[in-house]
């Protein structure tokens, strides 16, 4: 039971980082259909971002913070100079300018910051905090649950209580319905990146803290688990993003404690295969019927 209790400790922690990175992969494609493959490299600027703000002696919350700006600038740059003049070519091209905007951050980056592997400054406190028999929980997972808990109760009151979050919404449900109804599309899309490329620098600089270790490549893995997450939960689903990381994070730690940790890759896109076999819609999706 102690082991248990403590890999889904664990598996809750990590949960909660690919939550941020889900949010999103499901926000974009709600709004404009697209997989943005670059995702999870915008969380590895994140993370650079906050290394360099880190080691300027910026504690951990101006780090976070500047962070999540640089790469709320990015993810608009990236969405008007990338994805913009794609807006109504085939999804197959977008698709394809994705996949090159994520090699280009990776490659880029490595050019820029150079291969090696980077350890990031201690600016959070590593205490260990003991619950239960052996159970324990550290100050840096304790704040990953904060942060989490409070970016996704941010979001959901942009979602729903702001003007923007209704147009948000609206252009979700029906793009031209809303473009003639006077909601600005273009900036309503670019405020969803803005907003889903903040969300994935928090998680970066949240691994970085929690891991001491960054490098250039660090976003292909988790940006890819991430978007197993979404489609587990449903993609486009907000609740179900975040579901699905949970039970994502939780079955890798789970198998990494009772199995071997080598299996815990394999694992992610085994329960990606069955998932669009059995439910390709998720967990939280429902089926839609078009009339022709």
């Amino acid at each position: 039971m102690e082991v248990f209790l403590q890999q889904l400790i664990n598996g809750l922690s990590l949960g909660s980082i690919y939550a941020l990175i889900a949010l999103g992969y499901t926000m974009v494609y709600g709004i404009i259909r697209l997989i943005n493959f670059a995702h999870g490299d915008i969380y590895m600027v994140g993370a650079y971002v906050g290394y360099f703000a880190a080691t300027q002696g910026f504690g951990f919350i101006p780090s976070l913070l500047i962070a999540m700006v640089t790469c709320a600038v990015l993810g608009v740059v990236i969405e008007r100079l990338a994805y913009k003049p794609l807006r109504n070519a085939a999804r197959l091209a977008a698709l394809i300018t994705a996949i090159g905007v994520s090699l280009f951050l990776e490659y880029g980056g490595m050019m820029i910051v150079t291969p090696q592997v980077r350890t990031f400054p201690d600016i959070l406190s590593n205490k260990i905090y003991p619950l239960m028999g052996g159970v324990q929980i550290s100050f840096r997972e304790i704040i990953i649950f904060v942060v989490t808990i409070t970016l996704m109760l941010l979001l959901q009151f942009i979602v729903h209580k702001t003007k923007t979050g209704k147009a948000m919404r609206a252009v979700s449900h029906d793009n031209e319905a809303a473009m003639l109804m006077g909601i600005n599309v273009d900036n309503t899309i670019s405020a969803t990146f803005a907003i889903g490329s903040a969300l994935a620098a928090a998680a970066g600089v949240l691994v970085g803290v929690y891991y001491n270790q960054i490098e250039p490549l660090m976003g292909i893995m988790p940006g890819l688990k991430a978007f197993v997450a979404a489609v587990l939960g449903g993609i486009g689903i907000i609740p179900g993003a975040v579901t699905g990381a949970m039970l994502l994070g939780i079955t890798e730690t789970m198998v990494s404690g009772y199995i071997d940790s080598m299996y815990k890759d394999p694992v992610a896109f085994i329960i990606l295969i069955l998932i669009l076999i059995v439910k390709p819609t998720g967990l939280f999706g429902k089926n839609v019927r078009e009339k022709v």
